[in-house]
């Protein structure tokens, strides 16, 4: 059995330190803000204020730009934009106008001649000059760069008398006093209008942004005979999204994803393969095994009225369209939230997915109790694209989802969750992401819970509750609880199912950016299920993980953590299974 990995995570704070220290110069140099976008952010914010994603930053055509220069063009544009972000008013004609100009002001005269007489000053909507701000001397360059062409339109029409020789010396020497600010001034807007229309012209598309996440995974398994039927892997998976918005308030996701990242084999005490689902890591959820390229998911997110409604044609799940309630720990199955797909949700989510559409209605505003709160429904449809007899979107494999969720105060937030699933003979796994029919995809829980019949078709009814509470800024705790009643349609096919768990996150830790999260729980288990599953196991398996998300910068993350595996399979008798991992993601 390798030991690499394990050696590497007892070395992961010199890791993590070394990779620090080299890339710090390199990351200062690069580092452009830019603003954060969830993955799926209708999803996050529809019920739940405590969701907080990190994602992908865009514009990195800027990167080349030196620092100075860069602060230059912001001051330029903050000055030429404040008009027009605070809706300033037309050219004023008095200075009696502005209210908060008074005839005692030191400046009143300059004020009210450079108003009156020039007419190249202007105010805000509310009336008001605002004379006692800050300003900075490119500001004044462009204020004055302002009135000089006012002044040199009025002699060029030469209507009025209104230059003396007094005015045109005094502007003389505030041009030559001004006159390398005037100059940086025309340079630097000369040089943004040619870089604006070089992105214009060489854009990808006026509608479209694309956001993507690389992740690299170092992993392995250690424990007697699972560890000797492993060895260390380096697994990818990568993720292309693009995003289309038509009106502004719409998105259109477009996402591509390949992988080559594949769960471990857990084998029991005699020697035999346990068919389990257990420690699955997100990363290896959507892999195409040879980094082939697929689309795995095509959704609309669109506001109808009050309601924000969701429609997806291929791989669609619950957790796209409704709050799981697990801030810090839930990523979408990305690379900046929880090492496995237990801790990152609860497993009622898992149950069904594919196509179909959903509805978040919200209430609770002005003085109700909870605030803000709101009404999802869905329905996720396995084998829509089947127009076989018991297929498609009404009579093939489904699950309808309905959840309540309530905010009180801005502290915790709950929500009860139902889903009803019909799965038809064959279907294979309970928490199959809606693999349907024939499929032998599983992502969370032992053999025993997932199970279905294959001669008979089976219905799911699934009850959930989930909670999340922030008692500070730097601690936030959160748990589920679900039951799962599966009623068989032949003989000994029913079974009841259960999972539960707690997580606790500390953010920011030791960084801005940096989350520590703890999370405990028993995966979904079924104990008493007779037939073929007599004697294979009725213990419950517990998961530990531990995990601290490292932000090297606002586009890297390395995540060192640790999952604990009891009584894989529900059988004590095998050994303990532990996962270590060290996780670096990519998001752009």
């Amino acid at each position: 059995m390798s030991h690499l990995l394990w050696k590497t995570l007892v070395l992961s704070p010199v890791v993590l330190g070394v990779t620090v220290l080299v890339s710090a110069k390199a990351i200062a140099a690069a580092e452009v803000a830019s603003s954060s976008e969830d993955t799926k952010p209708i999803a996050a914010s529809a019920s739940s204020i405590f969701i907080q994603t990190e994602q992908p930053k865009v514009n990195q055509q800027l990167l080349a730009q030196k620092a100075d220069e860069n602060k230059v063009l912001e001051e330029v544009n903050r000055y030429n934009n404040e008009g027009k972000n605070q809706n300033s008013l037309s050219q004023v004609t008095s200075v009696s106008q502005f209210s908060d100009v008074q005839p005692t002001d030191w400046a009143f005269q300059a004020l009210q001649s450079l108003v009156e007489r020039y007419g190249c000053i202007a105010g805000y909507p509310n009336s008001t000059y605002r004379g006692n701000r800050a300003l900075t001397r490119y500001e004044f360059a462009a204020g004055l760069n302002a009135c000089l062409d006012r002044v040199n339109e009025l002699i060029a029409t030469a209507t009025a008398d209104l230059v003396t020789k007094q005015d045109l010396a005094t502007l003389q020497r505030l041009q030559e006093e001004f006159s390398a600010e005037l100059a940086t001034l025309r340079g630097r807007v000369d040089s943004l209008e040619a870089r604006t229309a070089e992105l214009e012209a060489n854009q990808f598309s006026t509608t479209t942004k694309l956001v993507g996440e690389a992740i690299f995974a170092v992993s392995d398994i250690f424990g007697n005979n699972t560890g000797d039927a492993n060895n260390t892997v380096f697994q990818d998976r990568v993720r292309l999204d693009l995003q289309t918005s038509f009106t502004g308030k719409d998105v259109l996701h477009t996402r591509l994803a390949a992988g080559n990242a594949l769960s471990f084999t857990q084998v029991g005490n005699d020697g035999v393969g346990i068919n389990t689902s257990e420690g699955i890591q997100t990363f290896q959820i959507g892999a195409t095994g040879n980094n082939s390229v697929i689309i795995d998911w095509l959704a609309y997110y669109v506001p109808i009225g009050p309601a924000q409604v969701y429609f997806a044609g291929t791989g669609g799940i619950h957790s796209d369209y409704v709050a799981t309630n697990n801030p810090y720990f839930e990523d979408y199955d990305g690379g900046n939230g929880a090492l496995s797909t237990f801790a990152s949700e609860s497993p009622i989510y898992r149950i069904g997915g594919g196509a179909g559409a959903a509805l978040t209605l919200p209430f609770g505003k002005g003085g109700s109790f909870f605030k803000p709160s709101s009404l999802t429904i869905g329905y996720l449809a396995s084998n829509a694209a089947n127009s076989v007899a018991n297929q498609g979107l009404l009579e093939g494999n489904y699950a309808a989802l309905g959840q309540l969720n309530f905010s009180v105060g801005d502290r915790l937030s709950i929500a009860a969750t139902y889903v009803h699933g019909y799965h038809g003979a064959g279907s294979g796994n309970l928490f199959d992401l809606g693999g349907g029919l024939g499929s032998t995809i599983r992502v969370v829980g032992t053999n025993q819970a997932n199970t279905l019949s294959t001669l008979n078709g089976s219905s799911s009814n699934s009850y959930g509750i989930e909670a999340a509470f922030r008692p500070s800024d730097k601690l936030s705790v959160s748990g589920f609880v679900s039951y799962h009643d599966i009623t068989g349609f032949g003989a000994g096919d029913d079974y009841e199912a259960w999972s539960y768990g707690l997580g606790v996150a500390l953010p920011d830790l030791g960084k801005k950016g940096n989350v520590l999260g703890i999370f405990a729980g028993a995966e979904p288990y079924a104990r008493n299920r007779g037939g073929v599953f007599a004697g294979t196991g009725n213990d419950i398996p517990y998961h530990f993980e531990g995990f601290y998300k490292y932000r090297v910068s606002d586009n890297i993350s390395i995540t060192p953590g640790v999952i604990w595996l009891t009584s894989p399979g529900q059988n004590s008798n095998n050994d303990d299974a532990i996962i270590g991992t060290l996780r670096t993601t990519f998001t752009f």
